[in-house]
């Protein structure tokens, strides 16, 4: 039998990672996040690899498929000047292997934080003497300075001076940034032996250290999963969920963000003056709008977007699932997000109508998706008084039949096919049909979370 895989599994030198980062071969997809570790951990990064530590598998996707396109950048500190099209993009190992390439290979200070989340540049040193001695914590064999290469201690001391190349040498500090730079771990090696009466002891220290050290930074081989040019949109965002430790969820508005900008569209200037223009609204209708998020904006556009290839006799089923939403074209964005903007106003109209005057006391955010789809389906027909209190049972009904809590992406396609077929002569939609609601329960509602609190134990207005 067979087996079936989307990726493969090798080993690449750093130095070969490197330096595909800096021509640009591997680029990050720009859905990724910005850097954000600090020098603590780039220090016990760069410890790892002296002590030839694992530090784990990085995870890239190769390009080329024309179906999963993304806008790339370059990894920060990359000259960009001659960017060229990557090869791959990172989808785990950011973190890392930016750490990696602005202290070894960048000669400017790398741009991080300290304990205290300040901003601060930093060099990295190894401390000859210190990575020879086999008794001395391994935390203290690379150093960390300053910008200006120096450190200072209580009232302004200088505890290590590496300003120049001279100060470097007499404190046995060799910059990390030299292990891959032939040329300037040469120009650095002769002025490290240029003092005769300490040539012998430092020819053996730099004996040592090309025996043990630099290998260890120049054969460190960096575990590679390569997810082949086929794997499909939707399971690029489930894989960099599973893999992504930066604790925040990739959001599906990202995704599309980086797809659509590979087309120069930008989706999210193009939602900021979408989102402007809900709150605008949204204050005449008394804040109604004010939670719509990215992502129930873009539902929307997929519910409209499939209803009407459906409509068109593509044989697609109505959804707003993310495998939807990663699938629309920005020309289905083109096409509906005007619209869809509209709607979301007219379902605040609507509201506002029903006496429902704020985010706050919205029953159920997520049926305002399927209310803004029915509006703009049904254009000029939902200002027909009838058609409106059609639209108003079925929202009522699923207020309090309590219809809309949990997972709704299944009942939102339902409803706005069969809201707009009731309307059109077909028959009672599901929703109002399983709707019920015993009086009763209002006695045995206690907090506001609840549906049937907000609308059946508010004041009236």
């Amino acid at each position: 039998m067979s087996t079936i895989t989307t990726f493969d599994s090798t080993v690449e030198s750093l130095l070969d990672l490197l330096e595909s980062i800096q021509e640009c071969r591997t680029q990050l997809p720009d859905f990724q996040r910005g850097w954000v570790w600090d020098d603590e951990r780039i220090r016990n990064l760069l410890i790892s690899v002296s002590l030839s530590y694992p530090i784990g598998a990085v995870m890239m996707l190769q390009t080329g498929n024309p179906n999963v396109r993304f806008a790339s950048r370059p990894i920060e500190g990359v000259d960009n000047v001659n960017q060229v099209e990557p090869e791959r993009l990172i989808l785990d190992g950011q973190q890392r292997l930016t750490a990696l390439f602005q202290s070894l290979k960048l000669k400017a200070p790398v741009a991080t934080r300290d304990k205290r989340d300040k901003a601060i540049k930093r060099f990295y040193y190894i401390d000859i003497d210190k990575m020879l001695d086999p008794n001395v914590d391994r935390e203290e064999t690379i150093v960390s300075v300053p910008e200006d290469r120096i450190i200072r201690g209580p009232g302004g001391r200088v505890v290590l001076d590496c300003s120049d190349l001279e100060k470097e040498c007499e404190a046995g500090m060799l910059p990390v940034n030299l292990l891959f730079d032939p040329a300037g771990l040469l120009a650095w090696q002769t002025c490290y032996f240029s003092d005769p009466a300490r040539l012998a002891e430092r020819s053996l220290k730099w004996q040592k250290l090309m025996m043990d050290v630099f290998p260890r930074f120049q054969q460190y081989q960096v575990p590679v999963i390569m997810l082949r040019k086929p794997t499909p949109k939707e399971a690029v965002c489930q894989v960099f969920e599973n893999v992504n430790t930066g604790g925040v969820s990739l959001t599906v508005f990202e995704l599309l963000t980086a797809t659509f900008a590979a087309e120069d569209f930008k989706l999210r200037d193009d939602w900021e003056e979408k989102e402007a223009k809900l709150k605008r609204s949204g204050e005449i209708y008394n804040r109604v709008l004010a939670d719509i998020s990215s992502t129930d904006f873009l539902q929307a556009v997929a519910l409209l977007a499939t209803y009407n290839r459906r409509k068109a006799g593509d044989g697609v089923a109505v959804s707003c699932k993310r495998r939807d939403i990663l699938q629309l074209t920005l020309a289905d964005y083109q096409r509906w997000a005007d619209r869809v903007t509209e709607g979301f106003i007219q379902a605040a109209q609507f509201l506002h109508e029903q006496h429902v005057f704020s985010a706050r006391d919205l029953p159920y955010g997520t049926q305002l998706i399927p209310l803004a789809a029915i509006f703009v389906e049904l254009g000029q027909e939902a200002h027909n008084v009838c058609v409106r209190d059609r639209i108003a049972r079925w929202y009522w009904c699923g207020v309090l039949g309590e219809l809309y809590g949990g997972a709704t992406e299944t009942r939102i396609a339902r409803d706005v096919v069969e809201v707009v077929e009731w309307i059109r002569g077909g028959a009672e939609p599901t929703t109002v049909r399983d709707a019920h609601f015993a009086a009763d329960r209002l006695f045995t509602l206690r907090t506001r979370n609840s549906a049937a609190y907000k609308e059946g134990c508010k004041p009236c207005s």
